[in-house]
């Protein structure tokens, strides 16, 4: 069974730059399996709990501004090493110094308009998806694509 589960949230600055559809379709395309979605304006309070990490840097209030700007689109992502996958897919956060191929690298040159967020641990994304969707938002379902994505070893084992 795949498990490991990721948020994402595509930011302000990919909505206004017509670029959510191009970063949804990349996590589909590398075949993580989106298992909740959906719009929502991000309130200050939940912003500044989400970023509570980032509290005492100079930036913190105009990244709170930025993000409660405009709607976001949030996701739970599902894959094997879904966490990992989704990072290396968005790219490094100062888009200037991200690789190309990446979606910081191919459409941001900002640290803070960077598009996406991925959590980075499953341990976080745990915390994270519990702050952004109730249980009954999370779907269960089987991808029946998932046998030409995932390999598996002598034991069924997805590896």
């Amino acid at each position: 069974m795949v498990n490991e589960r990721t948020l994402i949230i595509v930011k302000p600055d990919a909505l206004n730059r017509d670029l959510a559809g191009e970063a949804i379709s990349r996590f589909e395309r590398k075949g993580l399996k989106i298992v909740a979605m959906k719009m929502e304006h991000l309130p200050v309070y939940k912003l500044k709990e989400h970023y509570a990490h980032l509290a005492e840097k100079a930036f913190f209030e105009e990244l709170i501004k930025y993000m409660s700007s405009i709607p976001s689109i949030l996701m739970v992502l599902e894959g094997k090493e879904a966490c990992k996958v989704a990072r290396k897919l968005i790219g490094g956060t100062y888009g200037r110094e991200a690789e190309p191929g990446t979606l910081r690298g191919d459409y941001s040159v900002s640290n803070q308009m960077n598009l996406v967020h991925a959590s980075e641990t499953p341990e976080i994304a745990e915390k994270e998806i519990k702050n952004f969707f109730a249980e009954k938002e999370i779907f269960e379902y089987n991808k029946t694509n998932f046998d030409w994505i995932y390999a598996r070893d002598s034991k069924g084992e997805i590896v």
